[in-house]
């Protein structure tokens, strides 16, 4: 049974062990912000959850808490950024600035970022631009999880697409989507919770369909977006691999099974000699108006919406807008509460001990579990 925190209490906490680590106060903000964002939007498998994961970058000496970030190419209109080995979860915020200020200047923005790290969530960068009327969107490559269709090497990470676009009276279309069958931190709350996984999410070491949600640790793999062949997998193994080309090729930071992983995906080892720089990501900004005028295009949004929020559904079902579900937890759970499975508060407990912080004994009596 989880237990349920404020927002408020899981963001200064975080907030505090980010300091903790060195960074600044402005970063350890920032990069708060993105984890709980996640919790607040539902995505339970990139929020507090993660926090322990980051602290074991920085203790294995492949995070930076005080990066030096940097264009070192640029154009009016494309830029591509050294994060230097900082937080990914200040890196994709300052490329998406950047991205932002170009497209305010001539029409659209586009940054390639490589020596970063894990960003969280997509969404939230993507999500930035909308309040200047912008589409935004983000990818990110990931380590190496996912198996191609019909392979038994495991090539691609979850390498997620991010795409948001402002309306006028609709909260924002937010589509945030991994590549492949299912996002590793999906497997990993299966793992806490002792649950198997349904058929179709990852594949045994002989390439057959598995319940295990270890196998990805265990020589097994993920599989893409499809499942398999008869299903379309190799559309997702397709737009994995665009998404691994643009944040990883194209920047110059590693890609394939060359990106490195992060602590909580199974292994800290990494495959040498490197091609690149650190992980890459790939962000950009559209202003509206640099197509049509904004308020036209947002009405038309509206209209879109509308028409799809009332196409006739499958008895007992509702057709969701992309969004839809995390805008409905991010409300419900400001009032309710954030739940936090027991294995991730047991990790969060061990933060506060090792960094001497009492967030969790201060703050324990406000916390209340719901069924």
């Amino acid at each position: 049974m989880p237990t349920y925190y404020k927002y408020t209490q899981l963001y200064n906490f975080a907030r505090q062990v980010f300091k903790k680590i060195g960074c600044s106060d402005e970063h350890a903000e920032q990069a708060a912000d993105v984890l709980i964002s996640a919790d607040l939007r539902g995505i339970d498998s990139h929020g507090m959850a993660r926090l322990a994961g980051y602290v074991k970058q920085w203790e294995i000496k492949r995070l930076n808490p005080t990066p030096n970030i940097k264009v070192v190419h640029e154009t009016p209109s494309t830029a591509v950024i050294d994060g230097d080995a900082g937080l990914g979860l200040v890196v994709a915020p300052t490329a998406m600035q950047i991205a932002i200020e170009k497209a305010q200047k001539v029409g659209t923005g586009w940054v390639a970022i490589k020596n970063s790290g894990h960003f969280g969530i997509a969404g939230y960068h993507a999500m930035m631009p909308l309040r200047y009327d912008m589409v935004g969107m983000t990818m990110t490559n990931a380590s190496s999880l996912v198996t191609p269709t019909f392979s038994l090497d495991k090539l691609l990470g979850t390498n997620p697409i991010a795409v948001a676009v402002p309306t006028e009276k609709y909260p924002p279309f937010v589509a945030d989507l991994a590549t492949s069958a299912v996002a590793y931190g999906k497997m990993q709350i299966l793992q806490r919770q002792g649950k198997e996984a349904p058929l179709g999410l990852v594949q045994n070491e002989q390439g057959q369909p598995s319940h295990n949600p270890h196998e990805p640790k265990i020589g097994g793999a993920l599989l893409p977006l499809g499942s398999d062949r008869v299903h379309s997998s190799h559309k997702g193994y397709a737009l994995g691999a665009i998404v691994d080309i643009l944040s990883g090729v194209l920047p110059g930071a590693n890609y394939g099974p060359w990106v490195p992983p992060f602590a909580t995906a199974g292994n800290t080892s990494e495959r040498t000699p490197p091609v690149g720089e650190g992980t890459g990501h790939f962000v950009g900004a559209m202003r509206i108006d640099a197509f049509r005028p904004a308020q036209d295009f947002k009405q038309s949004m509206d209209h879109w919406i509308s028409t799809f929020k009332e196409a006739k559904a499958v008895e007992g079902k509702e057709v969701l807008i992309p969004g839809e579900p995390e805008r409905n937890a991010h409300i419900e759970r400001l009032i309710t509460g954030i739940p936090v499975l027991p294995a991730v508060v047991e990790s969060l407990e061990k933060l506060a001990q090792q960094f001497d912080l009492e967030w969790l004994e201060n703050n324990k009596a406000q916390a209340t579990s719901m069924q």
